[in-house]
């Protein structure tokens, strides 16, 4: 997701077990507005098959697909982010997931968020992956949608790869902007490649986008609404990390090094709808 990400095995789960974290995935957050206006995308594509895909539909998170982090990391999931992840901040509504961040003090911190993922339930090496969200807003906030190798546990970030489908930083005339971005281990140190998209008039927050990966042993182009935006040329062997399984986070995060923190301009609380995530694969 980040720059400066030190994605840390102790921060999973059990480092936090002595807190309090109960109904995870439960609907148990307020009704929140979902935008009828935005962008959709196909239920097929020509010489493709639906490999998996959650509609979130139901009235809680689907075990099999996604678990919960929760706490605040280590330093801040490396980005020296501000939020407590709970679960209690996800819910699902009218067949959308809701991540909410909220001003409100747990765990030490001044916020609260969500952040759930699919590890060790669902992975995917290459196809298109389509994601239907609205973003939410303000000075401070860290939306994203990405993936990170599954060979994490064993060789560590960054030598497992992250692919970033959709990060937006809000504040400053940021959040008409997505920006696709890769990860890697070049000779040893963090590399990155990213490009972005800036809209023609209005916000990622306004209504419904559909952010985009195409992945396969070669490359890994990235579009909104369909229209491609970035790509990058996967075929070095130092990139050989894309060539194997990732698995997704969906989380907003609140404050860190490149949104900064939010100020008097910001208001809470913050929702990222996710309509569905698809992923689709060659025949």
């Amino acid at each position: 997701m980040k720059n400066l990400f030190l994605y840390s095995s102790l921060t999973l789960l059990g480092l936090f077990g002595c807190v309090s974290d109960e109904n995870p995935g439960g609907n148990n957050q307020d009704l929140v507005p979902i935008p009828t206006q935005g962008a959709t995308s196909p239920t097929s594509y020509l010489g493709m098959t639906l490999a998996w895909a959650d509609e979130f539909d139901g009235n809680t998170l689907n075990a099999a697909n996604w678990t919960h982090e929760t706490g605040n990391g280590t330093n801040g999931w490396g980005n020296n982010e501000l939020q407590f992840y709970r679960s209690q901040n996800t819910s699902l509504q009218n067949g959308h997931l809701v991540i909410t961040a909220k001003k409100e003090a747990f765990g030490g911190k001044e916020y609260t968020s969500s952040r759930i993922i699919t590890k060790g339930k669902q992975q995917f090496r290459y196809g298109r992956v389509d994601i239907r969200a609205v973003m939410p807003k303000g000075q401070g906030i860290w939306p994203a949608l990405w993936m990170l190798g599954s060979n994490f546990d064993t060789v560590g970030w960054p030598a497992c790869g992250e692919i970033d489908i959709m990060e937006m930083v809000g504040g400053n005339g940021r959040e008409n902007t997505v920006h696709g971005t890769v990860h890697w281990e070049h000779d040893g140190s963090r590399a990155e490649f990213g490009g972005k998209y800036t809209l023609a008039s209005g916000t990622l927050a306004d209504q419904f986008h559909v952010y985009s990966i195409v992945w396969d042993a070669t490359s890994i182009r990235w579009l909104i609404d369909n229209k491609q935006y970035h790509v990058i040329d996967t075929t070095p062997s130092q990139l050989d990390e894309f060539r194997r399984n990732f698995f997704f986070i969906f989380n907003i995060a609140v404050g860190g090094n490149w949104p900064g923190s939010p100020d008097a301009t910001s208001t809470y609380p913050q929702h990222m709808i996710v309509d569905y995530v698809r992923v689709f694969q060659n025949n």
